[in-house]
């Protein structure tokens, strides 16, 4: 993956941009941080699920759900 980054000189104005490609510890890093990612997703879409399941079982929309809960 390309990494582009931005330098900009305050006193003259000139900003530089300049690209390279990443190092073995950013892929890494980044590959990780996409797992993480992933995996909080997955919960999160669980825990919707979960929540939908018991709406359902009572009978209540998420509107009246919420009116209960403020």
């Amino acid at each position: 993956m390309k990494i582009k980054e931005k330098e900009f000189n305050i006193q003259t104005g000139q900003e530089t941009i300049t690209e390279r490609d990443e190092t073995a510890a950013e892929k890494k890093s980044r590959e990780t941080r996409a797992k993480e990612v992933a995996t909080e997703l997955a919960e999160a879409e669980a825990r919707a699920a979960q929540r939908q399941a018991i709406l359902d079982k009572l009978g209540l929309t998420s509107d009246e759900a919420k009116l209960l809960i403020s």
